[in-house]
């Protein structure tokens, strides 16, 4: 009888390292894929103020000054944009 019980805990302990084992993989693997989205957005957003700076010249505008310039644009820029450029989902 003791044997078997034994056997029982050791399963059970056994049982229970591989639980911790795969929800460490599950964790591991949510945060390499949200490190992963966090980094392309960041090199997304740097490319896009880089083209901001390029074309507008403004690489010596402060943020809030750049928002007030966008703000000057923004209505007129969205109303007469492309329809091949209308599209809210990024191209990939």
């Amino acid at each position: 009888m003791n044997e078997s019980y034994n056997k029982l805990v050791a399963q059970r302990d056994k049982a229970k390292k591989k639980i911790e084992q795969a929800d460490f993989k599950a964790r591991q693997s949510k945060y390499y894929e949200s490190r992963k989205k966090r980094k392309a957005r960041s090199r997304r957003l740097i490319q896009k103020g880089a083209l901001l700076e390029k074309y507008f010249q403004a690489n010596n505008l402060s943020v809030k000054q750049t928002e007030e310039l966008l703000k000057i644009f923004a209505d007129y820029v969205n109303a007469h944009k492309p329809d091949k450029l209308k599209n809210d989902q990024p191209n990939n």
